[in-house]
């Protein structure tokens, strides 16, 4: 069993296309077909069943896949873990962070960073909180800056700081001479909040549940900014952080008394999966960062 067996196996298991992968690796397509072959008969069984012009796995090949991945990314991590020990002050960090994070903190922890540390360069991917710990739990990325509103099992989080939660109204609403507010009274306001699998989605209901709010949801957006927009249209009321950019926004930030209304910032890695130097050196800068 040779190395490109593996990687011709786990591109056409992708592809599910002989001939589209063998394109793509630039080879024929019967060398192709000849070394799946050779596979399959050094293994002893199948790996793929025709459909038409297509090849889907098998059960052996889905279970056969799933450790050559495994296999490869240990191997690929081995080789970069090696990298790493001769070039210590060089290599790349893989950072994932919300998009609420990117016009302001991210590029001030990376400005200074990279003023003891100019030859370490950076991969940056913005998404909400549930991707981002897909992309940590898939090993795209080494580290994400995001808020824990779900624990899983092999994610290691440090909490850097909280943010506050405000109860977001448009200018000249009834509520703008109001110093403070409890979460209750906005219970009959028409709502703009986050999709579902958005981690400001995830705590604004836990609040509204805390405050017994059966919340009117007029609008779901993706964005800080475009569900600040909203409320700046009056079209309802939203529970929000106050985030770099919205200082010009006709809207008023109301503190809420009760309950507690705030959201925690960390960083994640995996648990016992390798991190290059490079990583490790800003893991550390961050959380010394916010100590």
């Amino acid at each position: 069993m040779e190395w490109h067996q593996l990687e011709y196996f786990k591109l056409v298991a992708e592809l599910q296309h002989v001939t589209h992968a063998a394109e793509q690796l630039s080879i024929s397509q019967p060398a192709l077909s000849r070394s799946i072959a050779k596979l399959e008969e050094e293994l002893g069984f199948p790996l793929f069943e025709r459909r038409g012009k297509n090849v889907v796995l098998n059960r052996y090949g889905e279970i056969f896949l799933q450790y050559v991945e495994k296999s490869m990314q240990e191997i690929t991590a081995g080789k970069q873990a090696i990298h790493d020990l001769i070039h210590p002050d060089h290599g790349s960090v893989s950072l994932s962070f919300l998009h609420s994070l990117g016009p302001n903190l991210v590029p001030g922890l990376l400005s200074k960073f990279r003023l003891t540390c100019p030859n370490i360069q950076f991969k940056l991917y913005q998404n909400t909180t549930t991707l981002l710990l897909d992309q940590l739990e898939n090993g795209e990325i080494d580290l994400c800056l995001c808020s824990p509103v779900a624990t899983r099992e092999h994610v290691e989080w440090e909490p850097l700081f909280a943010e506050e939660l405000f109860v977001v109204i448009p200018h000249g609403h009834y509520l703008g001479t109001r110093d403070t507010i409890e979460l209750k009274e906005i219970a009959a306001e028409p709502i703009i909040t986050f999709k579902k699998d958005y981690g400001l989605r995830i705590l604004t209901d836990q609040f509204f549940k805390e405050a017994n709010i059966d919340p009117f949801i007029t609008f779901e957006g993706e964005e800080i900014m475009t569900v600040a927009g909203l409320v700046e249209a009056k079209l309802g009321v939203a529970l929000i952080p106050h985030v770099f950019g919205l200082d010009k926004a006709k809207i008023s930030f109301l503190p809420i008394s009760n309950p507690l209304c705030q959201r925690t910032i960390g960083i994640a890695w995996i648990k016992e999966r390798y991190l290059s130097p490079a990583a490790q050196k800003f893991k550390s800068f961050v959380i010394q960062s916010f100590q």
